[in-house]
Order: C-alpha cells, then sequence, then structure tokens
C-alpha cells in the first residue's frame, strides 16, 4: 500500500461518523479513556449487589461495607476492566498497554490488601472468597482455558452472585435464607444485563449498517437503523442499572433508620 492510499484511507476514516463502541462511552481523548475504562454504569450496577447483600445481612457493619465496597471497585470496576481492555479493545481506548497492566495489578494487589485486612481482623473465612476473586477476575476477563468461564453462568456468578454473598458474609459472617433468595436475585438480574447488553454490543460494534422498514397494522410504516434498534435495550440497561442502586440503598436506609 503507498504513502498516498494510506493517507487517503485515513482521511476517510475522519469523515466517517464516530461510532461509540458504549452508550456511555466519551469520545477518544487523554482523560476521558480512564473514564470510559470504568464502565461507570455496570460499575455502579455490580456495587450495588455489594451494598445489596450488606443490607441483607441480619447484622450490618458499616465499615465492613465501605472496605468491602472500595475492594470490589478496585477488583471489579478497574481491574476486571483493564483485563477486558487488553484483550482486543473493546472500548477503543488509547490507553498503552504497559499502563493497563499496572493499573490491573495496583487495583488487585489493592483489593487483595483489603482482604488481607479482612482476614486479620475478622475471620480467616474469608479466605476463600479473596481466592476466587483473584482467579475469576483475570479467568473471565482474559479467557483462560479456551474462555470456558467467559458464559453466562460464569458472568452471573462473578459479577452478581459473588459481590453479594461476599458483602453479606462479610456484615453477618454466617448464612441465612435471605443469602439464598438475595443471591439468586442478583444472578437473574445479572443475566438479564449479559442478554441486554451483549445485543447492544454486537450491533454497535459489528454491525456497519442495518436497513429494513417495519409495517405497522394501521398501514404505518418506520425505518429500521442502528440507533432504532439500540435505543430500547439502551435504555432499559441503564433504567436497570438505576433501579438496582436505588433498591440497594433504599434497603440500607431501611437498616440504619
Amino acid at each position: 500500500m503507498t504513502r498516498g492510499s494510506a493517507r487517503a484511507r485515513e482521511a476517510a476514516a475522519r469523515l466517517r461518523p464516530y461510532t461509540s463502541p458504549a452508550f456511555y462511552a466519551l469520545r477518544p481523548g487523554p482523560w476521558r479513556d480512564y473514564v470510559t475504562l470504568l464502565h461507570l454504569p455496570y460499575t455502579l450496577w455490580h456495587l450495588s449487589y455489594v451494598v445489596f447483600g450488606a443490607a441483607l445481612a441480619p447484622t450490618v457493619r458499616y465499615d465492613r461495607l465501605g472496605a468491602t465496597l472500595l475492594a470490589f471497585f478496585l477488583g471489579v470496576g478497574i481491574a476486571a476492566h483493564t483485563l477486558d481492555e487488553l484483550s482486543g479493545r473493546p472500548l477503543k481506548t488509547r490507553i498503552p498497554d504497559h499502563v493497563l497492566y499496572v493499573l490491573a495489578a495496583l487495583s488487585l494487589t489493592g483489593a487483595i490488601s483489603l482482604g488481607i485486612v479482612g482476614v486479620i481482623l475478622a475471620s480467616f473465612w474469608l479466605l476463600p472468597f479473596m481466592a476466587f476473586g483473584l482467579f475469576i477476575v483475570p479467568a473471565y476477563n482474559l479467557g483462560w482455558f479456551g474462555g470456558r468461564f467467559h458464559s453466562d453462568f460464569w458472568f452471573g456468578l462473578a459479577w452478581g452472585v459473588f459481590p453479594f454473598l461476599t458483602a453479606y458474609w462479610i456484615s453477618a459472617e454466617s448464612f441465612a435464607a435471605s443469602a439464598a433468595v438475595g443471591a439468586a436475585t442478583c444472578f437473574t438480574l445479572s443475566l438479564a444485563q449479559r442478554t441486554l447488553s451483549r445485543r447492544v454490543r454486537a450491533i454497535r460494534r459489528q454491525v456497519q449498517t442495518l436497513e429494513g422498514t417495519i409495517t405497522y397494522t394501521d398501514g404505518g410504516s418506520e425505518e429500521i437503523t442502528k440507533d432504532l434498534a439500540l435505543i430500547a435495550d439502551e435504555r432499559t440497561l441503564l433504567l436497570l442499572t438505576l433501579s438496582m442502586a436505588a433498591l440497594s440503598l433504599s434497603v440500607l436506609l431501611l437498616r440504619i433508620f
């Protein structure tokens, strides 16, 4: 390919409308890439499971809840999403690979350090939770074992059930019937998230054009576009995020007051 043709392709690429890789992604930029990397709506959603778990526990220990929230923000909000970006650049950030590796290492180290403090101050039974978290973050996001852990089941378990049960146990140091029902709730909600987000990701990142016509029984019609195909699912994802955050906060406030 000649230098002239390469420049022509770059110019054509600049003229094409920018398509965001996610509805919450900012335009590429030095600081905006780091905000995009956090997957803020999904991070809020999964941290809400932590609050939900602690709030449903027979005893709420607010210092432990705060530490658990910080640990999961480091492990899920930063480490997991950083490793995911290293695997194919799904968010199209321009953050150098070595910076992503450092972010992942530091955030996992921070999460583990908080866990070690919990083991010392609370119970050594926290160790199995730590071991699972340390394994599932790279196993899921880097596709270890041929991607066996990158499935609907493991998504629901790792990002739904795991934060909920960890927060529940660290407050109560035991499990009751409410833990089983709450875990099932978080699992099914996580599956709903994955079902919707899979379709959204495919349309945003893999579909170049989407054409067709919807004809209604009253004779009216509507053109099918990418925006039309995305709007309902993305709005549902955002509303579910806000609903889960509000639900977990309302249960916690009920325990406080």
